[in-house]
């Protein structure tokens, strides 16, 4: 066990040794090749070499640097098409677009038209064929008072002319609801610039979000430019970013200005804005996307009566469209008495009229308010937006 012990004590102090004389050796060959060379220049660096020290090249002066010429290029006509802006679309004209899109208004409508055509050209009509006829113009959506009126109506044309045949039973239908919707009311667009006074027309869209309100004034931009009118859309939505973004797309598309303020500013400051600047480069129509996330009654009468009240500084409000999305019925007719109630609706606009089978909302807002319908939106195109006709309507839900 001693010998061990001494055996370990001896090699301890051999490498004690061992390392006081060969690491002050090294350092000594460090400094000295530091004075003469320089690590990662003369020779690779190792472990305690410092990093090469900067070594600055000569500098000319400006004056003594010349510039290489380059070589003419020709410019490149497909490089050159590139950059210029994407030509503004031209739309179709409005004339003829509802016609064009019967064929998907008579598709989505065919559950009315069939079942009363079916009903009417029975053999015989009974109480019990006349309270189907009433159900099927009650799921449409028509309203009591106006099913009524034409069941009413209906039973006295059977009695005096004695349907017999499916083809007399179309006629007789077809002209019972052409009256029932009225192609009487005015459904023109007053959107005539107003040369006299030196100012736009004004249109002021509402209604509430997820009805298509700012899409519709969009796609009203673009019957209007189809009709050669200078237009210029302010985006009085200041509490959705998307919505001034949206609408601000629409325009561009067909070189339409929007006029639009600071996300969650003054809507009524925007529309005032629009206004003038409407009336500034003498444009024919100013049509203003307000605010639709306010459902209280007293929040819609403060922010609408405040923008109505702000724009007519400058004249009289043309059209108040109030949006309506077909598809949500009885709720759309709540919508519209709230509306009605706020505003001095002069029109209706509705939307997503191809998307149900509950036609009779067009005759039920228009009692309901009193004003005709206007506009339909019968699909998700840019030019599916189609002024308003009975007529074609009404042989759309018939097929």
């Amino acid at each position: 066990m001693e010998y061990v012990l001494i055996g370990l004590a001896i090699a301890v102090v051999a490498v004690g040794v061992a390392l006081a004389l060969v690491v002050p050796r090294r350092r000594q060959r460090i400094r000295e090749r530091s004075k003469s060379q320089r690590p990662g220049v003369d020779y690779t660096p190792g472990v305690g070499d410092d990093a090469a020290p900067v070594v600055e090249a000569p500098r000319r002066p400006v004056e003594d640097v010349t510039l290489t010429p380059q070589p003419d290029v020709e410019p490149d006509p497909a490089a050159a098409e590139a950059i210029v802006d994407t030509p503004v679309e031209r739309p179709e004209p409005a004339a003829g677009r509802l016609g064009r899109l019967r064929a998907r208004l008579a598709k989505s409508q065919s559950t009315l038209g069939r079942g009363l055509l079916s009903l009417l050209a029975r053999d015989r009509l009974d109480e019990d064929t006349w309270e189907e006829i009433e159900d099927t113009l009650l799921t449409a959506d028509l309203g009591v008072a106006p099913t009524q009126e034409l069941v009413e109506r209906l039973r006295e044309r059977v009695r005096v002319e004695s349907i017999a045949d499916p083809n007399h039973a179309r006629t007789v239908l077809r002209e019972e609801l052409v009256a029932l919707v009225d192609p009487s009311m005015d459904r023109k667009l007053r959107t005539e610039r107003h040369v006299a006074e030196n100012r736009p027309a004004v249109v002021l869209v509402v209604g509430v979000n997820g009805t298509g309100k700012t899409t519709t004034v969009g796609k009203l931009a673009r019957v209007l430019v189809a009709e050669d009118r200078d237009v210029v859309l302010a985006a009085a939505d200041t509490f959705r970013a998307a919505a001034a973004d949206q609408l601000t797309t629409w325009g561009d598309r067909v070189g339409v200005p929007t006029v639009r303020g600071p996300e969650g500013g003054d809507p009524a400051s925007v529309a005032f804005d629009a206004v003038k600047a409407g009336t500034d480069a003498e444009a024919d129509v100013v049509l203003v996307d307000t605010a639709g996330r306010l459902q209280t009654k007293v929040g819609l009468m403060d922010e609408l009566g405040k923008i109505k009240r702000v724009v007519e500084k400058h004249g009289p409000v043309d059209e108040v469209l109030l949006v309506l999305d077909a598809t949500t019925g009885q709720n759309g007719m709540m919508q519209a008495r709230v509306f009605g109630e706020v505003v001095d609706v002069t029109g209706v606009v509705l939307t997503k009229l191809d998307g149900t089978a509950k036609g009779g909302i067009v005759v039920a807002v228009q009692r309901e308010l009193g004003v005709p319908v206007k506009l339909v939106g019968l699909g998700e195109g840019p030019d599916d937006l189609a002024p308003f006709d009975p007529e074609e309507f009404v042989d759309g839900i018939l097929g």
